[in-house]
């Protein structure tokens, strides 16, 4: 087996900590959370509201999956961590699964946590399987 590839990707937004946007082993591609920032502005305000926050993480997880090479379309899990988990699960819920065909939704784990980095309502992280 090769040696995991460790992937940073210029045009996904900078980390908020010391980690890699996603690491490749074998097929498996494991990204990690993705937080509603904006790629071409570090010092921008986080969009208002859960679908615009969703909307955000979930462009930023496809700029990440196209800068190796992949799309949502191979995406096999996800896991979405919530602040208010009660008030935006639903909300969340709708703009979440715009990104996907009704045929292939990855797996998915919900929770809600009580604090996300960058004060964000909503963090995603996936992982993808290479055809």
């Amino acid at each position: 087996m090769n040696d995991p590839i460790f992937h940073m990707i210029n045009a996904a937004p900078t980390p908020v900590a010391p980690f890699s946007h996603a690491v490749e082993s074998g097929n498996w591609v494991f990204l990690t959370g993705q937080m509603p920032t904006d790629p071409d502005d570090d010092t921008a305000p986080l969009p208002e509201g859960i679908a615009a926050q969703t909307r955000r993480v979930m462009d930023n997880l496809a700029i990440v999956l196209k800068g190796v090479g992949l799309g949502l379309e191979h995406v096999v899990s996800a896991r979405v961590f919530l602040t208010h988990f009660e008030r935006d699960y639903a909300e969340m819920n709708e703009v979440y699964q715009s990104y996907f065909t009704p045929d292939r939704l990855p797996t998915r784990t919900c929770v809600g946590v009580t604090g996300l980095a960058v004060n964000a309502l909503v963090e995603i992280d996936v992982i993808a399987r290479r055809p």
